[in-house]
């Protein structure tokens, strides 16, 4: 996979004077996902910029060494590490102590579980749905994916701005560039890469044994669980139904 090294300033600064153009040399066709993406960043530059982060996040929130979380934890998520193509030996996993529905993973193979998100969950098969969604998250560097698509948003404000002179229009135009940026491009790729977690993950958790059906109960407490969501268009998250359809759909092909 191709990457390139500059900075995010460097990057910014030679769009803005025309001298790169950095498109083509930060694209890669992922086969395994079928379409291309675009990396300025490798899965292990990634992977030291969240090093110290996951660090700071330790020493911020409390981590639990209650048993009723970490044992279902230390059951499920060796076997989706595994599954995922890794040795779980290589990864950490930690239960936050707070009441929020959450989970997350930060390259390098760091995963989070809240102890909120376990309480909701009926049984192993709905901590793995989760475990390989994440799991999904780090093996296709949507991270780094998402960080490529902010830079180049960014360096496209950046080339509105130096390309116009006239200023009683300037604030107008990047207001509208940045707009559409957001709306079509950032949001979207966030929205394709929580399907994407979805489709890989329900695929790690029936590799390990588990029961992609209840992927779909999850997703489905899930819904009923959210009240006054915003339009999928203006979310990062695809909606519960379009996620729930596409999950009915992968499961299928694995039966």
């Amino acid at each position: 996979m191709q990457t390139v090294t500059m900075s995010r300033r460097d990057i910014i600064r030679g769009l803005a004077a025309g001298s790169i153009v950095i498109i083509p040399a930060g694209c890669a066709y992922n086969e395994e996902l079928g379409r291309s993406q675009l990396l300025f960043v490798s899965q292990g530059q990634m992977a030291q910029l969240a090093a110290s982060a996951w660090t700071d996040l330790k020493q911020q929130q409390r981590i639990t060494n209650n048993p009723k979380y970490v044992n279902r934890m230390n059951r499920v998520a060796p076997r989706i590490i595994q599954a995922a193509g890794h040795n779980p030996a290589d990864w950490e996993v930690q239960v936050f102590d707070s009441e929020q529905i959450n989970a997350f993973a930060l390259p390098g193979g760091r995963i989070g579980f809240y102890t909120g998100i376990l309480d909701i969950m009926d049984n192993d098969d709905q901590i793995a749905t989760v475990m390989g969604h994440e799991a999904a998250h780090v093996n296709f560097n949507h991270s780094g994916e998402r960080y490529s698509q902010s830079t180049l948003a960014a360096a496209g404000l950046t080339v509105a701005q130096v390309a116009t002179s006239d200023s009683r229009y300037q604030r107008e135009i990047v207001g509208i560039l940045g707009m559409g940026a957001t709306l079509g491009v950032i949001l979207p790729f966030s929205r394709k890469h929580e399907l994407e977690a979805d489709r890989f993950g329900v695929r790690y958790m029936h590799r390990a044994g588990y029961n992609p059906n209840q992927a779909v109960r999850f997703w489905e407490t899930m819904s009923a669980m959210k009240s006054g969501a915003p339009p999928a268009y203006l979310s990062t998250h695809p909606s519960d139904a379009t996620r729930i359809a596409q999950l009915k759909r992968e499961i299928a092909l694995l039966n």
